[in-house]
């Protein structure tokens, strides 16, 4: 069973963090999940890496500020920026030396990148490899839903208004009936051919626990950020980077766009899947980031660019 911690961070916001595996491992993995979900979105893949590597990784899953079982926040944190300082104590507390690969699905993805910008210093000294699965580096630059872009502009408009009036909601969360009326909306959105039951049941459950706040109030970063620059300085790393073909959010070009800033990234595009990759494509997924932890703990690096993406 995990450990169950709690991380308190200077605004006194609390986070709700696991961790599997024992303190002197030799490596350290933080996975990090979406908008709207929390940490048990990676039970797949904690699950798979303990019996991969038992005592040689340690796992950690955390729920982001407004997500999950951790607290709400002032809104004027609900950004990107706030997330990346976030990660940066998490690693602090729960990681305090050795090395630390980071695997960031969505919003994770993108706090990856806020922290490797903002805290350039702590990121070079501390992490040692990178699985980007299902985000981007460049807002919604590339995000149409699947549709004509002009269809796509006016969901954006309603969009972005409609997480405006979320974002004042403050601490109250969405009602789970509204949720569960809402799942075949949810599984176009998120999900590509194939969709277990269950991972509905824990897409819904999530969202049920995400402050109105958080849903809201995160939008505008998440649509304004472009790392692909912050990403270029980190090509040196071990890294992976996996998309769905049948993603609507952060769709082929933008796992595109991250691989060619980091030329030596293994792209993997799974025919079929939607976002939630980590659900629909485990398989995919954990052996994305068991091969990146491999090339960690044999102290190995991919010296050539690893070419086209990789059909899943």
């Amino acid at each position: 069973m995990p450990e169950k911690r709690e991380v308190r961070l200077p605004d006194d916001v609390r986070l709700h963090v696991e961790v599997t595996g024992p303190a002197d491992a030799e490596v350290t993995a933080i996975l990090l999940h979406g908008w709207t979900l929390d940490g048990r979105a990676w039970h797949r893949q904690v699950a798979d890496l303990t019996e991969r590597f038992g005592a040689r990784v340690r796992v950690v899953t955390y729920d982001a500020r407004g997500h999950g079982r951790s607290s709400c926040m002032a809104l004027r944190t609900a950004t990107l920026a706030q997330l990346g300082d976030d990660l940066a104590a998490v690693v602090d507390e729960v990681s305090p030396t050795g090395p630390v690969v980071l695997v960031g699905h969505s919003m994770g993805g993108m706090t990856v990148m806020e922290y490797a910008h903002r805290h350039p210093e702590h990121f070079a000294a501390r992490i040692a490899g990178l699985v980007f699965v299902s985000t981007t580096a460049e807002g919604h630059t590339h995000t149409v839903y699947g549709l004509s872009p002009r269809i796509a502009r006016l969901i954006r408009i309603a969009e972005t208004t409609g997480a405006g009036v979320l974002a004042r909601c403050g601490s109250w969360r969405p009602p789970r009936a509204l949720l569960r009326a809402l799942q075949p909306s949810i599984r176009w959105m998120l999900f590509g051919d194939r969709c277990d039951p269950s991972d509905i049941r824990l897409v819904t459950s999530a969202a049920a626990r995400a402050s109105l706040r958080s849903i809201g109030g995160f939008r505008a970063s998440i649509g304004d950020q472009h790392r692909l620059e912050t990403l270029a300085a980190l090509a040196h790393l071990p890294a992976a980077a996996l998309v769905g073909d049948r993603d609507r959010l952060t769709p082929p070009p933008c796992a595109e766009s991250i691989a060619a800033a980091l030329p030596v990234t293994e792209l993997t595009v799974c025919p079929g899947a939607g976002h939630m990759l980590m659900m629909e494509r485990p398989d995919e997924v954990n052996g994305a980031v068991a091969g990146v932890l491999r090339r960690v703990l044999t102290g190995t690096a991919d010296p050539t660019p690893a070419g086209p993406p990789v059909p899943a």
